[in-house]
């Protein structure tokens, strides 16, 4: 067990959300012990009082850390880079923080209008016209393609949370039919954040999901 965790982190999550992958991958990165408890998203199990005591908008992830209860897989990451961290994957100087906040808000943003709701819509079969949702996602990964064209990692020159924040919905993508064929440095990213010591993927969406 970790020298600093008195006890698993519990990760009240579901399997197919790229917002609980991104913090199960951080655990492992820490070599933070963690147990998973299920939450049946496809049934609105998020929306039910016990998950909702956990996360009042009704969502997962949700942590319990030795009592701590946090939501929101961004103040998650970094609550668990700064606790179980050595400092390498959350900057502590002005401009390593200031370049993976960025990112962060990045992944609460654009990477949520465009590539995750379009994943969403077609994995829950919304029927919603997803085209508005793949415009933007094609847009992001144009930026995201150029910037890492420079550079091997999003920020800090090197792996960071905000490369754990951004990766799994990228990866996904194709899943919401956006394809990454353009986008060359985008794929060359996702390959070494791959192939970082701890990573594990997220399994594929299963078909014939309902809508929640």
């Amino acid at each position: 067990m970790n020298k600093h965790a008195t006890q698993p982190v519990i990760v009240h999550g579901f399997a197919l959300s790229g917002h609980t992958h991104r913090v199960e991958v951080l655990l492992q990165m820490l070599e933070v012990p963690f147990e998973r408890v299920a939450v049946d998203v496809p049934t609105g199990a998020q929306k039910q009082p016990a998950h909702m005591a956990l996360h009042p908008f009704g969502q997962v992830p949700a942590i319990v850390d030795d009592g701590a209860v946090l939501w929101d897989s961004a103040a998650i990451m970094v609550y668990l880079a700064t606790k179980y961290g050595d400092g390498s994957l959350l900057p502590t100087d002005a401009m390593g923080m200031a370049e993976v906040q960025r990112w962060l808000a990045v992944a609460a943003g654009p990477m949520v209008n465009g590539p995750v709701q379009a994943r969403r819509n077609v994995m829950f079969k919304t029927g919603a016209d997803i085209a508005p949702m793949q415009a933007i996602a094609h847009a992001l990964f144009k930026v995201m393609d150029a910037h890492l064209g420079e550079r091997a990692y999003l920020a800090a020159g090197r792996l960071t949370i905000a490369d754990l924040a951004g990766y799994t919905y990228v990866a996904h993508a194709p899943e919401g039919g956006i394809a990454l064929d353009a986008y060359p440095n985008l794929r060359a990213w996702l390959a070494r954040v791959e192939a970082a010591p701890g990573f594990f993927p997220m399994r594929a969406s299963a078909v014939g999901l309902r809508a929640v």
